[in-house]
């Protein structure tokens, strides 16, 4: 049997499991080995260069899948250019009560409303601690406890545990599931958070002799005006980027199914179209100089082109792994590179921006 036969046969067998159980027993196959390393020949014409970090393709595993941080390396073995745990609050708690994680298999959506659900700042650092090498561009996702008397605290301390382990951070304002977090997109309250986010990694900058990147996440269903202050917020504090989009409320365009009112965040193919108009107008918005990492939909070399052709440096997937398992991360880096060969394009940089106005202009 092919290796490709046998994941066509896992997958079918993981999809006949609850959500979560097969999310959880996707992760005990990465620990246990059982899914060996897919990286092939890479093609220098898809790595990306920002920050002081050199990312050997632009395709990243988006937060929420490892949040605990046990399988980073496991999934830069299969082919992912960088990975991104948490999101992580400093205290463990156990999220929503379940179920709380729905597939939606004839829109090739899911719908999760997880609540942060994660072991803590302990654990994961431990963890991370432990890995066999610190090769591998791993972010770290930092959040907030869902009774924190302090929200802005939960963040400004995910910045001093792991400012000397991170690649990366981001700042997740925008997850539906805990109440209240996205009213911290809010202008007011992102100013005060940003404000102590940058100051905690200025500080730790001095300690440890890097400066690590911040980066914003952000929801694609603000409006335009809140989208114009949270971009004005992220160049007046000196963020480094950002993330668009974490997951909808919106239900538009679903095909009815039974489960598509369940509460919570929808991701995968239904969310590509917001995703990458809001992707589209924040890169108007701030100018062709912020990174800007694009997530939402993508399932498809063709969709991962079309993000970067509206603005997008980088880019982050998760939900289309539960329709078309891990091939897909090979199977989008070559469709990657042979669009590129089509356009006679030297590199993903000549195609950013392409068509970017085109999508700015359309409605979310």
């Amino acid at each position: 049997m092919s290796f490709r036969l046998f994941e066509n046969v896992a997958l079918k067998g993981l999809q006949c499991l609850d959500a979560e159980t097969a999310h959880r027993a996707t992760i005990a196959a990465l620990k246990s080995g059982l899914m060996p390393p897919r990286k092939g020949r890479p093609d220098p014409r898809l790595e990306v260069k920002l920050w002081d970090l050199a990312f050997p393709n632009p395709v990243g595993m988006a937060a929420g899948f490892d949040k605990n941080g046990e399988v980073p390396d496991a999934l830069l073995d299969l082919g992912f250019g960088y990975t991104e745990v948490g999101s992580v609050t400093p205290r463990p708690q156990p999220g929503n009560p379940k179920p709380r994680v729905f597939r939606l298999p004839g829109d090739e959506g899911v719908i999760n409303r997880y609540g942060f659900n994660n072991e803590g700042h302990e654990a994961l650092r431990s963890r991370l601690d432990g890995r066999r090498s610190l090769k591998g561009i791993v972010g770290i996702n930092v959040g907030a406890n869902k009774d924190a008397e302090d929200r802005i605290a939960d963040y400004v301390a995910g910045i001093y545990w792991f400012a000397d382990i991170a690649s990366y951070f981001t700042v997740n304002i925008s997850s539906p599931n805990t109440p209240g977090l996205r009213d911290m997109q809010a202008r007011s309250v992102l100013a005060d958070l940003l404000t102590g986010v940058i100051s905690a990694r200025d500080e730790s900058t001095h300690k440890i002799g890097r400066r690590v990147p911040v980066l914003l996440k952000i929801a694609p269903d603000v409006a335009d005006e809140d989208l114009t202050d949270i971009v004005e917020e992220v160049l007046a504090k000196n963020v480094d980027g950002l993330i668009v989009s974490n997951t909808t409320v919106s239900r538009e365009g679903l095909s009815g199914s039974p489960r598509d009112q369940e509460a919570g965040g929808l991701s995968g193919r239904p969310l590509f179209h917001k995703s990458t108009v809001m992707l589209a107008r924040a890169r108007k918005l701030s100018g062709p100089d912020l990174p800007i990492i694009g997530v939402g939909g993508i399932d498809s070399a063709e969709t991962a082109f079309e993000k970067i052709a509206a603005g997008a440096d980088l880019l982050q997937l998760y939900s289309s792994l539960v329709f078309k398992g891990p091939a897909l991360v090979a199977d989008i880096l070559n469709g990657l590179s042979n669009i590129l060969d089509k356009q006679g394009l030297g590199t993903l940089r000549d195609a950013r921006d392409g068509k970017v106005e085109e999508w700015a202009a359309k409605t979310p």
